[in-house]
């Protein structure tokens, strides 16, 4: 199936995040912290007159922390959340992939693998950018 994928930096990874679950692509500015918040979550910022959650994928993941401000918005539950990136590459139509069956992914990325996608001939995990989200339920692709 064709479908239109964010290339981007993500924990030190580059994944392909489907277009149809990014909201937007923002600069993320002041971060308030938020009181007795895992790391996960960087703390809220205020974002075109709405607050919006920041997550930090590196500490969801278990890859450290980002240092990025720039992020994508998802939606999930009706509520919106800002997924910092490392970097942003390229958005182009792409065919995904299931995942292999002999492909093994650590931790948090089995939750958030979604598939394969090919770039230059190298495979790119696909992923499920709002499973990212704290308490989100793994969400079928």
């Amino acid at each position: 199936m064709t479908g239109l994928f964010l290339i981007a930096q993500l924990a030190g990874r580059t994944v392909a995040i489907d277009s149809a679950q990014v909201e937007s692509v923002v600069d993320i500015g002041t971060i308030v912290p938020v009181p007795r918040a895992g790391a996960q979550v960087r703390g809220l910022a205020a974002l075109r007159s709405r607050v919006v959650t920041v997550i930090d994928p590196g500490a969801v993941l278990g890859e450290g922390v980002s240092v990025s401000d720039r992020a994508v918005i998802v939606v999930v539950d009706g509520h919106h959340y800002a997924v910092l990136v490392d970097a942003l590459e390229d958005i182009a139509p792409f065919d995904i992939r299931p995942l292999a069956s002999g492909v093994i992914l650590d931790g948090v990325w089995s939750r958030v693998g979604c598939g394969t996608i090919e770039l230059d001939g190298a495979p790119i995990l696909a992923i499920d950018a709002r499973a990212l989200v704290p308490g989100a339920l793994p969400v079928a692709a």
